[in-house]
C-alpha cells in the first residue's frame, strides 16, 4: 500500500497496463523480438500521419507499461477510433526499424470505451 502511495501517476498507469496485458494473455512489448508473430495490447500515446515513400501512413505509438511499439497502417490517412488514449489489441509480425519495434498493417481490435 505504501508503494502505491509513493509511486508517481505514470508508474501506476504503467503497472496497470502491464497487468492488463497479462490478463488479456498478450505478449509484453518489452519481450517482443524481431520477426516474431505477436499479439500485444496497450494504450495509444500518439497518432500521426506520416507519408512513407509517397504513400500515406497512419502511425501510432502503443505503450503497455514495459515498452513502446510503433503501429503503422500503410495507405491510410485515418481510422475511426484510432486516437490517443484509446486501448487496443494488435496482432502481427514485429520488425525493427531504426532501433524501434514496428508492427505494419496489424489485425487490431479496439477495446471497449467502458473498460478504460
Amino acid at each position: 500500500m505504501l508503494d502505491r502511495l509513493s509511486s508517481s501517476q505514470e508508474d501506476l498507469e504503467s503497472e496497470e497496463l502491464r497487468e492488463d496485458a497479462e490478463t488479456a494473455g498478450c505478449t509484453r512489448i518489452g519481450d517482443c523480438r524481431d520477426r516474431e508473430i505477436v499479439t500485444v495490447t496497450g494504450t495509444l500515446r500518439t497518432v500521426t500521419l506520416r507519408p512513407r515513400a509517397g504513400v500515406p501512413a497512419l502511425e501510432a505509438e502503443l505503450f503497455d507499461g514495459t515498452a513502446a511499439l510503433d503501429v503503422v497502417w500503410l495507405g491510410r490517412r485515418s481510422i475511426v477510433g484510432i486516437e490517443p488514449g484509446r486501448k487496443l489489441i494488435a496482432s502481427g509480425r514485429i520488425s525493427m526499424s531504426r532501433g524501434r519495434r514496428v508492427l505494419f498493417n496489424p489485425k487490431y481490435e479496439l477495446r471497449p470505451l467502458g473498460r478504460e
